[in-house]
């Protein structure tokens, strides 16, 4: 059997998924809960590989004799500080399972093939973090991805920490804030002045305030601190998707692979959106405003079923999404920079 890896890491974990290359839903996964480490170069490749390579091993054991012909991994922060990632984990891959092949890409990338497969159009990944992400098959767009602490607007760490600042300043006694998420803020995390201690030294920084999220989500239909949280969020995230959507066609003719201009189709992506109405409702406001002539579609998979879809298409040479130097790293490949 000849096998495809795609692997999907985020600030909640790591997840792996083992496929046959010609039918990539007969997937058998692995999930670890424990995030990759983070430091000043971005993610721990040692750490990333201390933590893959079991999970590999075990689904190859479940799933029977065969080669990795082919593997995609997508990790947060690879559009901004994957540079050991690249360097480290396609030889580490080909020496330790013998993948012959092996394409690094931003989350937002297996986020857009997860959703849209090959298609042109334009993906909003948004969970812990948040990036957009557009093509018309020959360059990518890309906006913001930056981070917790210089973008990521409207992902989940930002409306986390958005909800616990509000907490603070109701503790405070100061204009703007919540006690409703005063309350939830100490039942989750303890007395509100402890707050920094437990927070700042923690190097899953973002993911504790992702966790906040869904708080602010509960509050949001009776209290109007909340609401306009997601409110704000909302804004972000459309204004975000409006900077990726594919220009109209070169020479005023077709995308690679479809029509582009009006109708361009836009999908939202990762576990944010499963904070329901509170954001969704808001978000449509936003987008039709800002983007009349687009269409919301519906996702057809997971950044998971995304690398999968990757590995398979690197594998069989169908790779249609373009290369990019930080966005979608193929080891010798040509890159076509936005």
């Amino acid at each position: 059997m000849t096998w495809v890896l795609g692997v999907d890491s985020g600030g909640s974990g790591l997840r792996a998924a083992l496929a046959p290359a010609d039918d990539v839903t007969r997937a058998v996964t692995a999930v670890s809960d424990e995030p990759v480490r983070t430091g000043p170069d971005g993610a721990d490749a040692g750490h990333l590989l201390r933590l893959l390579l079991p999970m590999v091993r075990s689904l190859l054991l479940r799933a029977g004799d065969g080669a990795i012909a082919s593997a995609v991994l997508g990790a947060a922060g690879m559009a901004s500080l994957g540079g050991p990632l690249r360097a480290r984990l396609p030889d580490a891959l080909s020496a330790e399972l013998g993948v012959r092949s092996t394409a690094l890409a931003a989350d937002g990338v297996t986020a857009y093939a997860g959703a849209l497969g090959q298609r042109p159009g334009a993906v909003v990944a948004a969970g812990t973090g948040m990036i957009a992400l557009g093509t018309d098959l020959y360059a990518w767009r890309r906006a913001d991805g930056w981070g917790h602490l210089l973008g990521d607007a409207g992902g989940g760490a930002w409306i986390g920490r958005a909800g616990l600042e509000a907490a603070l300043r109701a503790h405070d006694g100061r204009r703007g804030g919540s006690a409703a998420l005063l309350a939830r803020a100490e039942a989750a995390f303890g007395p509100a002045e402890e707050l920094p201690e437990r927070l700042y030294p923690r190097p899953d920084r973002p993911a504790v305030l992702a966790s906040f999220a869904p708080e602010v989500a509960a509050c949001a239909d009776d209290d109007p601190v909340a609401a306009a949280i997601l409110t704000a969020a909302a804004r972000h995230i459309a204004d975000t998707a409006a900077a990726v959507c594919p220009p109209p066609a070169r020479g005023g003719g077709a995308t690679r692979g479809g029509p582009s201009g009006e109708g361009v189709e836009i999908a939202l992506t990762g576990g944010l959106f499963k904070l329901g109405e509170a954001l969704l409702a808001p978000l449509r406001r936003e987008l039709a405003a800002q983007l009349p002539h687009a269409r919301l579609t519906s996702t057809a998979g997971d950044p998971l079923s995304g690398a999968l879809l990757l590995a398979s298409a690197l594998h069989s040479g169908d790779l249609r999404l373009p290369p990019h130097p930080t966005l979608l790293y193929l080891p010798g490949a040509a890159a076509t920079a936005s």
